[in-house]
């Protein structure tokens, strides 16, 4: 049997964050995001997008601000390296029955890898898409990428995330 994390979802929900796959120390402890050097949880207290500050421990608590969590691959691996094309093969579809499933406002992919894997093999599309909002869609649902919050993403600071998570607010008082 597969150890992952689980996923936090529920129909209702504005916000899906989207991960690449966990992280062989976020399984090991049990949240999302547990790397110390990892930033989302830092660039989401800066943002706003929720009323209190959260860390890895209160991941669950997450839904109860309208914020689901989940991955495209659920294969836990030290780093994005780890993963083969069978995994984006078999976990994409899943990914994409989850957000039709459950439909939230917007789905934040995390990172361009993430969200170019997803439209590979879960849309057969090769696209060059950009930060921010996307003009297609997963059946209901808005698409948003932000970049990756990973330690291994040294391009963008804990501010530059915390920028694009507000603006990920901003979009979704308009949807």
């Amino acid at each position: 049997m597969l150890v992952t994390l689980p996923d936090y979802l529920r129909p209702g929900l504005d916000i899906v964050f989207v991960g690449l796959n966990p992280s062989t120390i976020s399984v090991k402890q049990g949240h999302y995001f547990a790397n110390p050097r990892n930033r989302f949880w830092k660039a989401l207290n800066m943002s706003g997008l929720i009323p209190v500050e959260l860390n890895p421990e209160l991941d669950s608590h997450m839904i109860d601000y309208g914020i689901g969590l989940t991955d495209l691959i659920k294969r836990p691996t030290s780093q994005a390296t780890g993963l083969k094309a069978s995994d984006y093969r078999q976990w994409t579809p899943v990914l994409k029955d989850k957000l039709i499933l459950y439909q939230p406002k917007v789905a934040c992919f995390q990172g361009m890898l993430c969200y170019k894997a997803f439209l590979k093999y879960g849309e057969n599309l090769n696209l060059k898409p950009e930060l921010g909002l996307q003009t297609n869609m997963i059946n209901l649902t808005h698409i948003f990428v932000a970049p990756n919050p990973s330690p291994a993403n040294a391009k963008y600071s804990s501010v530059d995330i915390a920028n694009w998570y507000k603006q990920l607010g901003q979009e979704l008082l308009k949807i």
